[in-house]
């Protein structure tokens, strides 16, 4: 009934609702979500570089710390006031009758020492009974009888108690003290001021004697600080070395009894394409091309026992044609021709229940005669659109009784897609022959995707019976439910072949 046609095309003809684009695009983000996930797992190096950075970082803190406790310290509200900036030296005013002033009070203090009094109680007995009032002074009465010199004169400055240092001489520094008046009598102030410091070494700061709160200890020697900053840093390498070697024996046990699971990047896998339409031979050629293991014709004679063929209405020894999904498929590199028969027959569950059967099932049909339709609408149609007419005229063929005269069927049976067929074949005594024999073929001839099945569980609502490929087309036919009509289209593509010497078709 139909002219002839050129082989499928070798290009995958899946649309963008395909259950295999869908089955693509699901595994696609599987892949996106595992590479994801590897690339959010830290390095052994960057973990060890992340603990180092976190114990230098705490180090650092430490030291500041430590910094703003010295800057912050507070001075004891008890601590003494420190003394005034002392004025420049100034000599005071000559006092009229010529004498020096008095000395001045000396500040009591836990490091000044009050000066003795010359009058104190050994004087007092050296002196005798004291002069009456209006007698001159022993010293004087001796002074004028020429027994003694004139007194030396001091300055308020010499007289003044002043703070002295170690290594600063009484009198103040570029002056010798003055020397004693040659006297019988033993003065302990100038006594005190004649003596000599102890010994000091002259790199000692000059340490200011009075009312000043207590100077901090001295700091460690600079080489004594060196070896403590050492040894801290030694400290915190041996914690952060310690740290890096528990860090990479838990990583290498797994943190576990069990292993270390291996990485992605370990499996190398490979896709695997199914087209549409494909017969079980040519879809053992695809799986011993790409290198999968085992014999695919065996491991698809019958359904495996997880597989239940006989609820399609399938014989219980039917081969697994027409359930072996056409899509592309990812496999590990050397597989088992099982593994992609077993992903086929998942797909196919999965595809079958988004199929609705309820027209099907109210003209008798079975999952498995749905089966069979939509594996001849896969090898008779190329144009998308055209699945459902076909199945129209297959669904009204076989409610009138008509034989289909679909010559796929009988190409499946001759394991011929290429070559025109010969008057012997289309004589071929064979339940494939569907010139001659009624009804559906025995078995599916191809393995057909989602939208022919859909189309042969739900054909148009036409009444056509026929359909021709249209000359000059790639693939298109010609539909019609008159006889006549059909006779002139096929003279029609008739003429075109001759003309063309072969196939009319524009592909």
């Amino acid at each position: 009934m139909s002219g002839e046609r050129e082989p499928l095309p070798p290009a995958d003809p899946f649309l963008s609702d395909d259950p295999e684009a869908l089955e693509r695009e699901r595994r696609r983000q599987q892949r996106e979500a595992k590479r994801r996930e590897r690339a959010g797992r830290k390095s052994l190096g960057r973990r060890v570089s992340g603990a180092l950075d976190s114990a230098a970082g705490k180090g650092r803190e430490a030291i500041e710390q430590t910094r703003e406790r010295a800057r912050g310290r507070e001075v004891p509200a008890d601590a003494p006031e420190p003394p005034a900036f002392r004025r420049p030296r100034a000599r005071p005013p000559a006092d009229p009758d010529g004498l020096a002033p008095p000395p001045a009070p000396s500040p009591a203090g836990p490091d000044r020492i009050p000066a003795p009094d010359p009058a104190g109680p050994a004087a007092a007995d050296r002196a005798g009974p004291a002069p009456a009032p209006g007698d001159p002074a022993p010293a004087d009465r001796d002074r004028a009888a020429g027994d003694l010199p004139e007194p030396a004169r001091y300055s308020a400055e010499e007289l003044m108690p002043r703070r002295r240092t170690r290594s600063m001489p009484a009198g103040g520094p570029g002056r010798q003290p003055p020397s004693p008046p040659p006297t019988g009598e033993h003065d302990p102030l100038r006594d005190a001021e004649t003596v000599p410091p102890p010994p000091v070494p002259p790199a000692r700061r000059e340490i200011a004697t009075g009312d000043y709160p207590p100077l901090p200890p001295p700091a460690e020697p600079p080489s004594e600080g060196r070896r403590a900053v050492w040894a801290r840093r030694l400290a915190v390498l041996a914690f952060v070395l310690a740290l890096a070697a528990g860090a990479w024996a838990l990583l290498s046990s797994g943190g576990g009894s069990e292993p270390a699971p291996r990485g992605p990047a370990t499996l190398k896998t490979e896709d695997v394409t199914i087209p549409e339409g494909y017969t079980r031979a040519q879809i053992a050629a695809v799986a011993k091309d790409v290198g999968l293991r085992g014999d695919y014709e065996k491991a698809t004679a019958e359904a495996p026992g997880g597989f239940d063929i006989a609820k399609t209405g399938a014989p219980k020894d039917a081969s697994l044609e027409g359930f072996l999904f056409p899509a592309t498929y990812e496999l590990e590199k050397g597989a088992k021709v099982e593994d992609l028969v077993d992903d086929q027959l998942a797909a196919f569950d999965d595809s079958i229940d988004q199929v609705d059967t309820k027209a099907a099932a109210k003209k008798n049909l079975t999952i498995y005669d749905v089966v069979i339709i939509a594996s001849m609408i896969e090898r008779e149609v190329m144009v998308p659109k055209e699945r459902p007419l076909v199945a129209a005229v297959i669904y009204n063929r076989l409610a009138q009784g008509i034989p289909l005269g679909i010559d796929a069927t009988l190409r499946y049976e001759l394991d011929n897609f290429d070559e025109p067929l010969t008057e012997s074949d289309l004589a071929t005594e064979s339940p494939y022959n569907t010139r001659l024999v009624t009804g559906l073929p025995p078995t599916p001839i191809a393995n057909p995707g989602l939208d022919s099945l859909k189309a042969a569980a739900d054909p148009a609502g036409v009444d056509y019976l026929y359909y021709v490929v249209k000359p000059g087309t790639c693939g298109e036919h010609y539909f019609t439910a008159d006889y006549d009509d059909f006779l002139a289209a096929s003279e029609r593509y008739d003429s075109a072949r001759e003309a063309e010497g072969g196939s009319p078709t524009d592909c």
